[in-house]
C-alpha cells in the first residue's frame, strides 16, 4: 500500500468537520468506533443501504450489527486496527429481513487520540467523545459487484450446460455416426476429398485397410456414373437439393442410392453424402441379405398376405393375394380398402378390425374373398396388429378353405361344410355376429335337406318339391353341402 509522501504539507491541517466530509465521501458508509467497537458516529452515501437507518447502529457494538458469520470478521479488523497493523479489506455482511444480505467490503483506520472539546453545535456528540483513540471503518457497498457476480456464476453455468449439452450431442452423433448402416461420407465442397467416413463407408468403398480419408470423392462408385454424382452435387450445391441416383460399386456393380446434402462448417462449405444399398422395396428402405430373404419366401408363399393400415387401407401384398382377386399386379390394390375384396359386401372386414385392434391376434376367421372378375372363393384368416411400430399396420393370412371328396375323384375345391352347433358356439367373441348367424343358417339348411331326402327316399324331385326348391337349385346346394352321389348330369 502507499502511503501519501507529505500528508501535512499537502493536506494542511484538516479540522473534524472537513475530515468528516472527506471520510464521508470516499466510502458508501463510514463508521466511528471507539477503543470497545462501539459505533459512536455512522455516515451513509446510498440511502437505500438500510432500511432502518443509521440511527439504529448509534451506541450498539459493530458486531451487532452484521450478520453472526461475519462477527469474528469485525472483530478481527478492530483487533489489527488496535494493534496499528495493516487492515487487509474485508467483506462484512448485514442481514436483511426477507431479503438477500447486503455485501460491504470494510477497511479501518485508527485514529490518535485527542484532547479537544467537541463544538457547541454538535449536541449530539457523545460526552467522551474528546478522550481517547478512535478507529474509523470504511466501507463499500458490493451489492452491484455481488449482482455481477451472480450473472457471472448465472453465465458460467450455462455456459457448462451448454457445453455438456454438446459434448453428449457430439458423444451420441459420434455413436450414431459409427452404428449407421447406411454409409456416410463428409466431403469437401471444393477440393471433393473425403473429410471423414463411418466403418460402413470403409467397408463399402474402402480397398482392403486403406483409410477414405483425403481420397477424392466419387472413390469406389463405377466411372460411368461419374456425370449423374456430379449433377447430383452441383444441383445440391445451387439450390439446397437434388434427386437421389443410383450408382454402381465395384466390380460386382453392385447399386447403390446417392444422396446428398449441403452444410457449413466453421469457413468450409461440406457436403454430407450417403450411399444406401439397394437391397429392398422401392422406397429406399435398406434391407439385409437376410430381411430381403424372408420377404422374397413371403412374396412367393402359397397363402394370401397382405399389410394394411390400422384402418383396412391395403399397403402391400404377396402374389397369392393378387391371385385370390383377380388382378395383375400389386399397384392394382394398393390404397383400396380390404373390405372391397373380403367379405359380404365387406361388411365383415370392420368387425374383424375391431377384434384385432383389441386382441391383435386374430385365428381361422371365416369368410370369402371376392375377385374382380366375380369369382368368390372361401378363406381362413388369421391376422395380426403391430400397433407399436413406427408405422402401425395390420398383417392378414388368407388361406384357401377348402374340401376334397371323399373319393378323391373330381379333384375340386369345394366349400367348408357348415359347423356343429358346438363349432358354432366356440366362435363367440372371435367372429362377428353376423357370421354366426350366417353359419347357423347353413347348418339349418344342410339339417332341413337331409330329412327331406330321407323322407322321400334320395328322392330329389319330391324333396325339391317338399323344400319349395327348383331341382335346379336343390342340386346346387347338394353340391355345396356334399349330400349325394351327384353326377355332373345330375344339374342338366
Amino acid at each position: 500500500m502507499h502511503q501519501f509522501s507529505a500528508p501535512h504539507a499537502s493536506l494542511g491541517d484538516l479540522d473534524a468537520d472537513l475530515a468528516a466530509r472527506v471520510i464521508a465521501a470516499s466510502a458508501d458508509v463510514a463508521l466511528i468506533l471507539d477503543d470497545d467497537g462501539v459505533i459512536r458516529d455512522v455516515a451513509v452515501g446510498k440511502a437505500d443501504f438500510l432500511a432502518e437507518g443509521a440511527a439504529a447502529w448509534m451506541g450498539r457494538p459493530w458486531a451487532d450489527t452484521v450478520s453472526e458469520d461475519s462477527r469474528p470478521k469485525v472483530e478481527a479488523l478492530i483487533g489489527d486496527a488496535l494493534a496499528d497493523l495493516p487492515s487487509p479489506w474485508r467483506q462484512i455482511a448485514y442481514a436483511v429481513p426477507d431479503g438477500a444480505d447486503i455485501p460491504v467490503l470494510y477497511t479501518v483506520v485508527r485514529l490518535a487520540a485527542r484532547s479537544r472539546p467537541a463544538p457547541a453545535h454538535h449536541p449530539e456528540t457523545r460526552p467522551d467523545s474528546s478522550s481517547g483513540s478512535r478507529i474509523v471503518a470504511i466501507g463499500r457497498d458490493m451489492r452491484s459487484v455481488a449482482a455481477m457476480q451472480q450473472r457471472l456464476l448465472i453465465a458460467q453455468q450455462t455456459v457448462e450446460r451448454d457445453y455438456n449439452r454438446l459434448r453428449h450431442l457430439e458423444t451420441r452423433y459420434r455413436l450414431l455416426f459409427k452404428l449407421s448402416s447406411e454409409a456416410v461420407l463428409f466431403v469437401d465442397s471444393a477440393s471433393r476429398r473425403i473429410i471423414e467416413a463411418n466403418p460402413t463407408a470403409h467397408t463399402l468403398l474402402a480397398d482392403s485397410n486403406k483409410s477414405l480419408v483425403g481420397r477424392v470423392f466419387p472413390h469406389g462408385l463405377e466411372a460411368e456414373d461419374a456425370d449423374s454424382i456430379e449433377t447430383l452435387l452441383a444441383s445440391v450445391r445451387a439450390m439446397g437439393r437434388g434427386e437421389d441416383v443410383i450408382a454402381r460399386l465395384g466390380p460386382a456393380k453392385r447399386e447403390v442410392m446417392v444422396s446428398a446434402a449441403l452444410f457449413r462448417f466453421e469457413r468450409t462449405v461440406q457436403y454430407l453424402i450417403r450411399l444406401t444399398p439397394q437391397t429392398g422395396g422401392g422406397d429406399g428402405t435398406l434391407v439385409t441379405h437376410t430381411r430381403a430373404r424372408l420377404l422374397d419366401v413371403l412374396d412367393g408363399a402359397p397363402d394370401g398376405i397382405v399389410v394394411t393400415d390400422m384402418e383396412g387401407v391395403i399397403l402391400s401384398a404377396n402374389t397369392a393375394f393378387l391371385d385370390f382377386v383377380q388382378v395383375a399386379t400389386e399397384g392394382q390394390v394398393r390404397g383400396r380398402p380390404l373390405g372391397r375384396y373380403i367379405g359380404r359386401q365387406g361388411v365383415e372386414v370392420m368387425p374383424l378390425i375391431a377384434n384385432l385392434r383389441e386382441l391383435e391376434t386374430v385365428r381361422q376367421f371365416t369368410t370369402v374373398v371376392h375377385g374382380d372378375v366375380g369369382t368368390s372363393t372361401p378363406v381362413e384368416i388369421s391376422a395380426v396388429a403391430v400397433p407399436h411400430a413406427d408405422r402401425p399396420c395390420l398383417g392378414f393370412i388368407l388361406r384357401a378353405a377348402t374340401q376334397r371328396e371323399g373319393d378323391g375323384d373330381s379333384g375340386q375345391a369345394t366349400v367348408t361344410p357348415p359347423r356343429s352347433v358346438e363349432q358354432l358356439t366356440e366362435l363367440v367373441g372371435r367372429v362377428s355376429l353376423k357370421e354366426i348367424i350366417r353359419e347357423t343358417n347353413d347348418m339349418i339348411e344342410k339339417l332341413c335337406i337331409q330329412a327331406a331326402l330321407e323322407l322321400t327316399g334320395d328322392n330329389r324331385a319330391s324333396a325339391a318339391e317338399m323344400l319349395g326348391l327348383s331341382r335346379q337349385s336343390l342340386y346346387v346346394k347338394l353340391r355345396r353341402y356334399h349330400l349325394g352321389d351327384l353326377t355332373p348330369h345330375d344339374s342338366n
